[in-house]
């Protein structure tokens, strides 16, 4: 509970600090696109909010070395690994030149040393014949630097709306340390902990009026945070399903794998180029019906506001079994059939102006 709290005061502490002073580092922080086809803030905002996410996991860090505990080590290195994905998002939040590419590329290569010097790699499916192909070590290093980009790249894809990817990342982070806590890994519920500290610290400035965002760099650190503790706790702990973590970040995994499923064979466009017809853009137009009033602001940020508790609900159904069941993968394994079916049904109800009356937000 102690590291919990110095985090979230930590992140709340630099968040303030970062929505304060944002007129002396606006000019190269802040989101000034307010036309993108993936935008939808009013007004420049300052998007380096992963700086206080980073910066509190790193107070959570100094605190272990001052009290000498025996997790100190393997955090360091963690915090030291994720850089490469953390900066490569943090240029592009400044310069905006970075591509999509690079910071995958950069991602992948902050798997590589996590994978050597925490053991941090997949090195089974709980599937039939797959698990002797992923036994070998190149593979399982290829395999291992893919899953963890992707599940960065997929926070970085959800985080469009205030309040939605800090939200699902705590759910996701309180699943993750519940779970560690069981099996009695130490490390793993203070990272999962200090995790969820700073998201919380970083939300309150975040959620409902989008005071500053997560930028890339937050994004892609809080992926690459949930994909490395989810490596570790299945690698340090065999009685852990392989599918509960899957099913733990089912609602953005899904997310990612549908949108290049909608882009290559459905509109048959180049999977970078963005849209606004992702599950969340959707709701955010056909859901959230406000009628406008006179103060245009005020309506625009409430809108905004109201679409994320959506999908913190859809997280929610995933996170649920697969707390409760982590260490059963044949029922998982269900319910991530389950849950994918749901996304569908609901993306296509949407699309096709059919959501009950009683989910649209009117007044």
């Amino acid at each position: 509970m102690f590291y919990l709290v110095l985090a979230f005061l930590t992140s709340l502490s630099f968040t303030s600090l970062l929505v304060f002073s944002d007129h002396l580092h606006m000019s190269v922080s802040g989101d000034h696109d307010l036309e993108g086809v993936q935008k939808f803030h009013y007004y420049p905002v300052p998007r380096i909010g992963g700086c206080a996410i980073f910066i509190s996991l790193f107070s959570v860090l100094l605190l272990g070395l001052y009290r000498g505990t025996d997790w100190f080590g393997q955090l360091a290195i963690l915090l030291a690994a994720s850089l490469p994905a953390f900066l490569a998002g943090l240029l592009e939040d400044f310069t905006k030149q970075v591509s999509g590419f690079f910071r995958l590329l950069a991602t992948m290569i902050a798997a590589i040393p996590a994978y050597y010097f925490l053991d941090a790699g997949i090195v089974r499916l709980d599937l039939p014949y797959l698990d002797l192909l992923i036994k070998i070590p190149f593979i399982s290093l290829c395999f291992t630097m893919l899953a963890v980009a992707g599940v960065a790249n997929a926070f970085n894809i959800i985080d469009g709306f205030n309040g939605l990817a800090s939200v699902v990342a705590i759910v996701i982070f309180s699943g993750l340390a519940y779970v560690s806590f069981l099996v009695g890994d130490w490390f793993l519920v203070v990272s999962n902990v200090g995790m969820i500290g700073a998201c919380l610290g970083f939300l309150i400035w975040n959620y409902p009026r989008g005071l500053i965002f997560l930028g890339d760099g937050g994004a892609y650190f809080i992926g690459f945070m949930v994909a490395e503790l989810s490596i570790l706790l299945i690698v340090r702990h065999p009685t852990v399903s392989i599918w509960f973590p899957l099913m733990l970040c089912m609602y953005p995994v899904f997310e990612t794998l549908f949108t290049m499923y909608r882009r290559a064979f459905v509109k048959g466009t180049q999977l970078s180029l963005p849209d606004r017809i992702h599950l969340h853009t959707l709701i955010y137009r056909r859901v959230v019906r406000l009628p406008l009033n006179k103060d245009i602001l005020q309506y625009k940020v409430q809108r905004n506001a109201l679409t994320a508790p959506y999908l913190w609900v859809l997280s929610s159904f995933a996170a649920i079994p697969a707390v409760v069941f982590w260490n059963n993968s044949f029922i998982l394994f269900i319910f991530v059939i389950v849950f994918s079916v749901s996304y569908v049904f609901i993306y296509k109800m949407i699309v096709n102006f059919k959501v009950p009356s009683w989910l649209v937000i009117k007044k």
